[in-house]
């Protein structure tokens, strides 16, 4: 299943490139992936704390 993409694709490419390698399709999608987790973690945790702000101690 594709969700949405959370990630500026070319940005990640650039950085990707500028350190010699290439970016297939799928490791950005698992990048956006992985970032969203990240964020589901945040939320958990600002929720936890009586917060409705993600704080940089969140992620």
């Amino acid at each position: 299943m594709s969700s949405e993409i959370l990630v500026v694709v070319s940005k990640i490419k650039d950085y990707v490139k500028s350190k010699g390698f290439q970016t297939s399709e799928t490791a950005v999608e698992s990048i956006s992936n992985a970032v969203r987790e990240l964020l589901d973690k945040a939320i958990a945790r600002a929720k936890d704390n009586g917060r409705q702000t993600i704080k940089d101690r969140d992620i």
